[in-house]
């Protein structure tokens, strides 16, 4: 069961890279269509909304970038945030749907719960 607790976090860690990608992709055309429109408020507009579409992007990337390498360590602190963003996951069909449904099978396995650090000292609080 270890191998899923990796797995889920390679998962993790790729769709993070991959909106990381999108962001990157998103702010360079709208700052290109930008520089080529004739209208400057339109320009204007076009390169305000790159810049809050990469910054949510990038946002959004980086608890996923966190949890994965969180998780490699088997630091329970990953497995909550993993738990909590797979079911963000959930709205961002058809990938996010089903990293998130996997992760969530995976992370509450009774054996993978046992293997991470703290989850022993958090039985006896």
């Amino acid at each position: 069961m270890e191998k899923h607790v990796n797995v889920v976090a390679a998962l993790q860690i790729g769709l993070s890279i991959f909106n990381l990608l999108i962001a990157f992709l998103i702010f360079t055309v709208l700052k290109l269509v930008g520089g080529f429109v004739e209208d400057p408020n339109g320009g204007l507009i076009l390169s305000i909304v790159a810049d809050i579409l990469a910054v949510v992007f990038i946002l959004i990337s980086v608890p996923g970038l966190l949890a994965g390498l969180g998780l490699y360590k088997r630091k329970e602190w990953a497995r909550i945030l993993t738990l909590v963003l797979s079911v963000f996951e959930f709205f961002n069909f058809p990938f996010g749907t089903a990293i998130g449904i996997y992760s969530i099978w995976a992370l509450i396995q009774p054996e993978n719960i046992s293997s991470f650090g703290n989850a022993s000292s958090m039985k006896e609080v």
